[in-house]
């Protein structure tokens, strides 16, 4: 009984100790949370009256620059005439077109009074609400206007045409900060002053808003933290009660972290499938704006107009943001109002107008349907076209609430689809050769890395659970992780499963395999053992672990890609094995994903190197699949297994010439641009690797093209009289098929025509650089080119 007392006083002391440390910790969170919104509050209002007083000056000195000094007594004297009508005027559009702007008069100043010149009003619908002293009217050219009371200091400087510093009043006509600035005429005598009021009053609403912005995402901040303290107070308490208890605290944690990491970025915080959503599109943005051929500035705008796009979901409720399932007329207007929202947090922001660009018409279509202005076209803001796409695909591709990731290919046709109509027709192209280049996955891999590599993967029965895939390709691919058994007593049995599906996960839903192209290699054990479905050949061999095996519990993983071949090392605290695997073809896709049988993987993390093996680094088990071992032509063969994995020998483009070849598409081809490419380009050496590779353009047998940058002009002309459909294309393709290319040159410009399946293509390219050297090569996706021969004419 002592001894539970003793350890039950222990626990109390320890409890106690942490309770007073927790409110301690609270008590400093709220204390620094307090005084960081004072100081951005102060901050705020301080900004807020230094950026007007600074439109006032300039202002002052604006409208005194437009005020013919030698008219002013002439004014006074004998009225108006057409030049004061139109300074007048002038001065009125000022007024009304420069914000905060109250009033703006000119005074000629003598001991009797303020003799007016000029006095406007302004007669912006923003400013009217600030407008305390509606029914005093301005006064007209030759009134008086009495001193004030408390003007009466700054007579004397006035009367001798100097320079006084900001007034600020609040009197009769409201909350004013004022500048007086002199107008000189032609023999620098000061004959008047320009006097600008800017309303101060709407200040205080800006300062309530941005108080109680502040205000609530501090206390989001806050309750975070007293959340993560808690859960660490209660996990200290209770971790050396039960391992059962142990492991739900560990899920707690982990699922709070998760809550955290997307409560961190302002933007996201509202709902955890966007997480890293804004920093994506920003990434993306700026590739599609290099790729386009922006000045670097101009893409870093882009970038952060991108980071902050949708800055305006602040503003929306979180139940509508967080809602599962189809939204209703009422919460889809709501949200539609992020966009707006946004525009005006970032309006304010006037050194850098970009950023409310971009928030404000990044949902604008093409066409003209979008959303607020329904703009069309070249009307929408290029920022605002180039975040689109940009959203757009990172959209489809992350995982949301109601739908999983769509596969990348299925991404690529809506951008084909919605090219013109929801999307600028550039910008979709360029998306369209990004995943083209994006040959393992990368784009997408971002969104698959985050919770394939997390604390804990809990596995049941054989395969129940399995992370999702990390692609292998040509960089090495070392995975770091413990494993534990799921229930006490029962040995547990790590996996890895290979295999390859549009959405980079494992499938056993017959549906699901069939749609979205799902293909099971092998499964292989930590134990040396492996199940081989749909590979040709492994050769497992153990080997002795290194010094600097990891501990008891630990394994690291080693796996790497080259064309059909593939190696994985599985090294743990007292064995290894080294598999070596010749996959069933060089074009498929290779994910691994962790599995087994009752056990729990946990601390996982994952690097990916930085360059590329070299083709020796694995052995060859098995031969090379080929598809081309048929006579050559006047040039080599070739197979490409992916998209322009392999490029002909170049061919030097001259007057009128033709190239003649037979095309096939590879087993595993299954999509309509599976075809030939044929690429316009000019290199130092002639080959589409040497030095000063400059690309003309990218002609697919399709239909499609992509021009690189601003080396040419293309023309492209495509007509399907007699085209029997995508089916029979990709019959055709799969069936194999003889392909005629005409090119036509003269200088600097190239005619290239072709006919196939009823896809009539002709496209005009005109080099820029007249002394180019231009060269075509033929390339394509997942096809064998065969019995190439160049007729020239």
């Amino acid at each position: 009984m002592s001894v539970r007392r003793a350890d039950n006083s222990i626990k109390e002391k320890s409890g106690s100790r942490h309770v007073w440390m927790l409110l301690i910790t609270v008590i400093l969170l709220i204390v620094a949370f307090a005084s960081s919104i004072i100081a951005s509050t102060t901050f705020f209002k301080r900004t807020t009256r230094y950026y007007r007083e600074e439109i006032i000056i300039k202002i002052s000195k604006l409208v005194a620059e437009q005020i013919n000094g030698d008219k002013v007594n002439q004014w006074l004297d004998s009225g108006v005439d057409e030049e004061y009508k139109k300074t007048a005027d002038l001065i009125q559009s000022i007024c009304n077109n420069t914000p905060y702007v109250q009033y703006i008069y000119v005074y000629q100043i003598k001991p009797d009074g303020c003799h007016v010149v000029f006095d406007v009003e302004t007669m912006a619908d923003e400013l009217k609400q600030y407008d305390e002293a509606p029914d005093i009217s301005t006064d007209h050219i030759g009134d008086i206007v009495e001193f004030d009371e408390g003007f009466s200091d700054n007579i004397p400087t006035l009367l001798a045409g100097g320079n006084i510093d900001i007034i600020e009043t609040d009197d009769k006509y409201g909350w004013l900060l004022t500048k007086y600035e002199p107008v000189f005429d032609s023999s620098g005598q000061c004959v008047a002053y320009v006097g600008v009021d800017i309303s101060m009053t709407g200040v205080k609403d800006y300062y309530s808003n941005f108080t109680k912005w502040i205000i609530a995402i501090s206390a989001v901040f806050l309750v975070v933290l007293i959340v993560v303290g808690y859960f660490f107070f209660a996990h200290e308490r209770k971790v050396s009660e039960n391992a059962e208890f142990e492991l739900r605290t560990m899920h707690q944690k982990h699922l709070f972290e998760e809550t955290a990491l997307a409560l961190a970025n302002a933007i996201d915080a509202k709902d955890k499938y966007t997480h890293g959503h804004s920093l994506r599109v920003a990434e993306y943005s700026r590739r599609i704006a290099k790729l386009s051929g922006k000045s670097e500035q101009e893409c870093e705008e882009i970038y952060y107009a991108g980071l902050l796009h949708d800055v305006g979901k602040i503003g929306v409720p979180e139940a509508i943001i967080t809602k599962e399932g189809r939204l209703t007329d009422e919460e889809y207007e709501e949200i539609k109002q992020h966009s707006s929202k946004g525009a005006e947090i970032l309006k304010n922001i006037t050194e850098y107008p970009y950023l409310s660009i971009g928030a404000h018409y990044h949902h604008e279509r093409y066409d003209g349907r979008g959303y607020p202005e329904k703009l069309v076209g070249t009307d929408i803001p290029d920022i605002a076209r180039i975040i689109a796409v940009a959203d757009s695909y990172d959209a489809m591709t992350s995982l949301r609430s109601y739908r999983k990731t769509i596969p990348q290919q299925k991404v690529r046709e809506e951008f084909i689809s919605c090219a013109g109509t929801q999307f600028d027709p550039e910008y979709a192209n360029i998306m369209i050769h990004m995943i083209d280049t994006d040959t393992d996955y990368r784009m997408k891999e971002k969104e698959l890395e985050r919770p394939s590599i997390r604390d804990e993967l809990i596995v049941g029965a054989h395969k129940d659970n399995v992370s999702l895939g990390i692609a292998v390709a040509e960089e090495m691919v070392t995975v770091n992780l413990h494993v534990r058994s799921e229930r006490q007593g029962i040995v547990p049995k790590p996996s890895i499963l290979i295999f390859d599906s549009l959405d980079g996960r494992y499938h056993d839903n017959e549906k699901e395999v069939k749609d979205l192209v799902y293909y099971e290699y092998c499964e292989l054990g930590f134990d040396g053992n492996s199940v081989n479905t749909g590979i040709r050949k492994i050769e497992i061999k153990p080997f002795k672990p290194s010094e600097n095996c990891p501990a008891a519990g630990f394994y690291r993983i080693e796996d790497v890609r080259m064309d059909d071949h593939m190696l994985i090392r599985i090294m743990g605290h007292d064995k290894a094995y080294e598999y070596i695997i010749a996959l069933p073809d060089s074009s498929r896709y290779t994910y691994i994903g962790f599995t087994g049988e009752h056990c729990i993987i946990s601390d996982m993390s994952m690097n990916r190197a930085d360059a590329g093996i070299d083709a020796s680094y694995i052995p060859r088990i098995a031969d090379k699949i080929s598809y081309i071992d048929v006579p050559e032509g006047d040039i080599p063969n070739i197979q490409v297994d992916r998209y322009r994995s392999s490029t002909s020998e170049p061919i030097p483009v001259e007057d009128k010439m033709t190239i003649t070849f037979h095309t096939m598409s590879l087993p595993t081809a299954r999509l309509v641009w599976h075809c030939p490419f044929c690429v316009i380009y000019s290199s130092d050496d002639g080959t589409v690797t040497g030095s000063n590779y400059v690309e003309y353009a990218l002609i697919r047998l399709d239909g499609e093209t992509w021009e690189s940058g601003e080396a040419a002009d293309n023309e492209l002309i495509v007509t399907r009289d007699g085209f029997e459909g995508w089916d029979h294309w990709r019959k055709l393709n799969r069936e194999g098929f003889d392909v005629a290319i005409s090119f036509e040159r003269e200088g600097s410009r190239v005619v290239s025509l072709t006919e196939n399946a009823g896809i009539s293509i002709k496209n005009i390219t005109t080099v820029k650089d007249k002394n180019a050297k231009i060269n075509v090569a033929l390339s394509g996706d997942q096809c064998a080119i065969t019995n190439i021969r160049i007729v020239h004419h």
